[in-house]
Order: structure tokens, then C-alpha cells, then sequence
């Protein structure tokens, strides 16, 4: 049976992407803080969580995010709160890059495997027009470079390996109860379109944006 692995397993997003997994004949191993301990801030809980794990997996999925750590996404320079910032860049960032440090180790290395970091399309530069959520847009643009960047040194031991940053829409969880502005899904059809668009995806287009659609998001 393939092995798929969730990170952030009980969160809105994440908790989907485990059942869909299952119902797509995956075999699951869900991670989270509130199950597991796992602080992606930490390397040392990262460590200790993600080196006691055995592989190969086929597919893994980080899906651990934070809109503004605990407070009000800025809408102006202005409004910036520097411990605030960092605290959104240590979850949205350094979070995942050391998680794909451990993630290398746990991916098949004889055929196809699959990697899809949740970032968002406010994280592209080409296609922000509104400005404002600064360090929500900067510590996505930030993640989606540690993507591109481990795409490229996974690929060199990994032919077969496709690593990605994934736009998943606005999707209708706790994170986004209080942004209403566009046009949600729910957390069961947003697993099956991100499923539906990873593993779809080729090694020729590692360390590429995608959305839920498949479309390319510019950086």
C-alpha cells in the first residue's frame, strides 16, 4: 500500500487531505501539534518528531499555516509589528523549510513521490495588486522559494520526485471565518482538487506554484 504523510493533520485543510488520502487508497500518517508536539518553529521538535518516522512515502503534504499570529493582518507599513512579523515568517517559512530538510529522507527514492507545501497566491509578487497583509504575502513569497529551492536539491538524488508550493483557494476553515471577501470552498473539495493537481503533476514541473486548478501562479 502507498504511504502518504500529512503535516498539520489536524487543521481544516489538513485533516481533509488525510481522508481524502484514505479514500484514494493511501495508507496515513497524520502529524500535528495538538497529536504529536510538533512545533514547526523548532528544529530540535521537528527532529524529534519527523526522525522518528520510517519511510518511504509517496506523498507528503504540509499543510501548516498562520494568517497573522493571533492578530490583524496589516493593511499598511504603518501597522507592522515586528515580533509579530517574525512569528508569522517562523510558522509560514522556516516552518516548512525544516520540514522539507527532514522530508528527503522519509520520500521514495525508486520511483514517483510527491511533495505539496500549502502556500497562497498572495505570496505571489507578480500578482499582488491590492498590497497590505505584508508579512502574510512576504513569509509566503518566502516559502515559495524554500520550495523551488528544495525541489531543485531533492531532484538531484530524486529524479522522480515532484516538490511544489500549492495555492489551495479560500477555503472555508477557522483561519478564514473572518474574511469573507471571496468565493470559498470546503475543506473535503479542497483536498480533492490539491490531490487531484499533485499527483497529476510531473517531474519536469518540480518546484513549481500551482493552484487548485492546476493553473501556474506567477512568483
Amino acid at each position: 500500500m502507498k504511504k502518504a504523510m500529512v503535516i498539520g493533520a489536524s487543521g481544516g485543510i489538513g485533516a481533509a487531505l488525510a481522508l481524502e488520502l484514505e479514500l484514494r487508497g493511501f495508507s496515513v500518517t497524520g502529524v500535528s501539534r495538538s497529536h504529536d508536539g510538533l512545533d514547526m518553529t523548532d528544529a530540535a521538535s521537528v527532529q524529534r518528531v519527523l526522525g522518528g518516522m520510517d519511510g518511504p512515502y509517496d506523498v507528503v503534504f504540509v499543510a501548516v499555516g498562520t494568517l497573522a499570529a493571533d492578530g490583524v493582518p496589516e493593511k499598511t507599513l504603518a501597522a507592522l509589528k515586528p515580533e509579530r512579523m517574525l512569528d508569522v515568517f517562523a510558522v509560514n517559512a522556516v516552518g516548512p523549510a525544516l520540514v522539507l530538510a527532514q522530508a528527503e529522507r522519509l520520500l521514495r527514492a525508486d520511483g514517483p513521490c510527491f511533495v505539496g507545501v500549502l502556500t497562497a497566491r498572495v505570496g505571489s509578487i507578480g500578482d499582488n495588486r491590492l498590497g497590505g497583509w505584508y508579512s502574510y504575502r512576504a513569509s509566503k513569497a518566502a516559502a515559495n522559494q524554500i520550495v523551488h529551492g528544495a525541489a531543485i536539491e531533492i531532484g538531484r538524488r530524486r529524479k522522480e520526485a515532484v516538490v511544489v508550493a500549492l495555492h489551495p483557494g479560500t477555503v472555508e476553515t477557522p483561519f478564514t471565518q473572518n474574511y469573507k471577501g471571496h468565493a470559498m470552498v470546503s475543506p473535503p473539495e479542497a483536498a480533492r482538487n490539491l490531490c487531484d493537481v499533485l499527483l497529476e503533476l510531473t517531474p519536469d514541473q518540480s518546484g513549481g506554484f500551482f493552484d487548485y486548478t492546476g493553473s501556474t501562479v506567477p512568483w
